[in-house]
């Protein structure tokens, strides 16, 4: 939005902006902020920045070290639609408070560093993202935990359970379930939500491809954006998430953005659209290559396959993202490649047969991962393969043009699978990380830190008696 602090300074005088609100993620991908009034607004904050704990940020610091600053990136301005005082929000960078230095975990930093390295390999200048956004849409929500409670509650109009409901006025036209894809009114009774979802992320700069109803029938829904820098994708889905669950919050509704929040229901993934380019060449485009890819995106295509099950500790970083990963439900459970297969963790879009066009899609992900770290992540996966020169075909990836579900067993066998938890996933990132250290782009200390709070994530819902196991057992 801005392209100098003057062009900053001007907006805020001439349009009576009254607060300057300074968001930034933590190492999880968890947004936070810090709000200036107008009249502590300086120039000096973009360069000297603005204090604050990193010791109580995840991720960042410890409690004797914990003093940071917050130095606001002026081309990601954007005027915030949900604050009664006219509010100019920023994404920052973190970093050291005495000398200024980038803060080597914040994940914003890994994104510009993924970037650089790329430039510096010289096989590319630039990668363009498109990820995908799916959310559930729901009425209420109840959850509550302790030592001898655990339940939640969960309501949708949109829902069939709700057919028979007997309050107010029932007018019918609930969704089956997994029967909501591009749903249309009277069925589809968020379409005006989605509307002022699009509408405030259009506001910010951010075009919109379309939104529609997606499968979930309780109220899941998809947005689609035009591809961009890895960087500005990580920016765009901070922003995105966070205007959807706005807007929702002023309807009286509640989204999420987990996985799998319903049984036997259609999950929420984040698809990852991506590929590069060398000045205005594109360089996954072949006209006689597999589903028109060239040599070099088949390399690529093999390093984030082998390196798949320690890439699921960054980009499905969840105990409920493996409750996503199942069979039925058009999400991956295995490490192979195909065209418009949506079974496969890559996807090679067949509409997409320009040759500037010309990419793969990385199914697995999930809205529960830092967009930031996942595309470096990501795109460092599928330089090592490039690097390397891997073969996905001579390395069993595929291509694979069938209902892998329904081949012999034995052939079955041979197709690799993805990590069936997050415990899994994490070992298989403690033992293949290589690939992230290349250029500096990931630190053994950031690894190490995801990687011990992740582990204590899964074992605090490991160490939970399951409602369901009171059903199983609670009678032997």
């Amino acid at each position: 939005m801005f392209s100098s602090i003057k062009a900053v300074t001007d907006f805020v005088r001439k349009n009576d902006v009254r607060m300057i609100d300074l968001k930034f993620s933590d190492l999880f991908g968890r947004w936070h902020h810090v709000t200036i009034p107008r009249t502590g607004f300086g120039q000096e904050i973009f360069t000297q920045g603005v204090g604050f704990d990193a010791s109580r940020t995840p991720g960042f610091k410890t409690l004797e070290s914990g003093d940071m600053v917050l130095i606001p990136d002026i081309r990601t301005g954007f005027v915030d639609p949900f604050w009664e005082d006219h509010t100019l929000s920023f994404i920052c960078n973190a970093h050291e408070a005495d000398t200024k230095e980038p803060f080597s975990r914040d994940p914003r930093y890994v994104a510009q560093k993924a970037e650089d390295y790329l430039r510096r390999t010289r096989i590319a200048d630039r990668s363009l993202w498109g990820p995908e956004f799916e959310w559930y849409i729901f009425d209420h929500v109840h959850y509550q935990n302790d030592i001898n409670l655990s339940s939640y509650v969960i309501d949708s109009e949109e829902a069939d359970w709700n057919t028979g409901l007997q309050e107010g006025a029932n007018l019918g036209h609930k969704i089956p379930r997994q029967g909501g894809y591009h749903a249309i009114p009277p069925l589809d009774g968020l379409y005006d939500v989605r509307s002022r979802m699009v509408r405030s992320i259009e506001a910010c700069g951010i075009a919109v491809r379309y939104h529609h109803h997606e499968v979930g029938g309780p109220g899941q829904s998809e947005i689609e954006i035009l591809m961009d820098s890895l960087l500005n994708a990580g920016d765009k889905t901070q922003i995105i998430k966070y205007m959807v669950k706005m807007t929702a919050r002023q309807s009286d509704r509640t989204v999420t953005f987990m996985p799998k929040p319903l049984y036997n229901e259609a999950g929420s993934g984040m698809h990852f659209h991506q590929h590069l380019f060398l000045g205005k060449k594109p360089l996954f485009y072949s006209a006689k290559g597999y589903a028109g890819l060239s040599k070099l995106a088949l390399y690529y295509v093999a390093g984030l396959l082998t390196h798949g099950p320690a890439l699921l500790a960054l980009t499905n970083p969840s105990t409920n993202s493996f409750k996503r990963l199942l069979p039925g439900f058009e999400a991956p459970t295995n490490l192979f490649f195909a065209t418009a297969n949506r079974s496969a963790a890559i996807r090679v879009p067949k509409y997409a047969t320009r040759p500037h066009h010309k990419r793969i899609e990385f199914r697995p992900p999930d809205a529960t991962c830092n967009p930031y770290l996942a595309m470096a992540a990501m795109l460092l996966a599928g330089l090592d393969g490039i690097r390397k020169k891997m073969d996905p075909v001579e390395a069993g990836f595929g291509p694979f043009e069938v209902d892998v579900f329904k081949l012999d067993p034995a052939e079955q066998a041979k197709i690799r699978r993805l990590p069936t938890s997050l415990r899994e996933s994490l070992e298989a990132l403690a033992d293949d990380h290589e690939f992230l250290l290349q250029g500096d782009v990931f630190s053994e200390d950031l690894l190490e830190v995801w990687i011990a709070e992740k582990m204590r994530e899964a074992d605090e819902v490991r160490q939970r008696p399951h409602p369901y196991e009171m059903n199983l057992y609670y009678d032997v």
